[in-house]
C-alpha cells in the first residue's frame, strides 16, 4: 500500500516497509531524500518516483541513516540516477551509511563511484566545487 504525504516543503511516499521523504536543503538545486526501512525489489518504486521527480535538480543527497537495508534493485535505482545526473552536470550523494547498508555498497565496488559522507551535515556543507 502507498501513501503519499506533504507537509511543508517535504513530500513523503510511503510501503509498510519503507519511507521516502524529500526535503529542501536550503540550496538552491539541492535536494534531501530521506530513506528510512528497507529498500528492496519491493518498496524501490516509491524511491524511483522521488527521484523521478527531482528534474532539474543539479544535486540530490541521499540520507541513509535511517536506512536498514538495501538490496542490488535499490543499488541500480541510485546508480542509473547518478548516471543521468553526471550527464547534466549533476550528482547523487550518500550520507550515512551503517552496516550492512554500507558493506554492500563496499562489497559491489558501488561505494567508490559515490561521494560518501559519515552524514548529512558534512554533505550539506561540501559543495563540491571544483570536484
Amino acid at each position: 500500500m502507498e501513501a503519499h504525504g506533504r507537509t511543508g516543503d517535504r513530500n513523503a511516499a510511503r510501503t509498510e516497509r519503507f519511507l521516502v521523504e524529500t526535503r529542501q536543503a536550503g540550496t538552491p538545486g539541492v535536494v534531501v531524500l530521506a530513506l528510512t526501512g528497507e529498500l528492496d525489489h519491493d518498496t524501490a518504486q516509491p524511491l524511483q518516483s522521488a527521484l523521478e521527480a527531482q528534474d532539474g535538480t543539479t544535486r540530490i543527497v541521499i540520507d541513509c541513516s535511517d536506512l536498514r537495508f538495501c538490496d542490488s534493485t535499490g543499488l541500480n535505482v541510485l546508480l542509473r540516477t547518478r548516471l543521468r545526473l553526471m550527464e547534466t552536470g549533476g550528482r547523487l550523494d550518500l550520507a550515512g551509511l551503517h552496516a550492512p547498508v554500507d558493506r554492500m555498497f563496499e562489497i559491489t565496488g558501488a561505494r567508490r563511484v559515490f561521494r560518501v559522507y559519515d552524514g548529512l551535515t558534512d554533505a550539506l556543507a561540501d559543495s563540491g566545487q571544483g570536484e
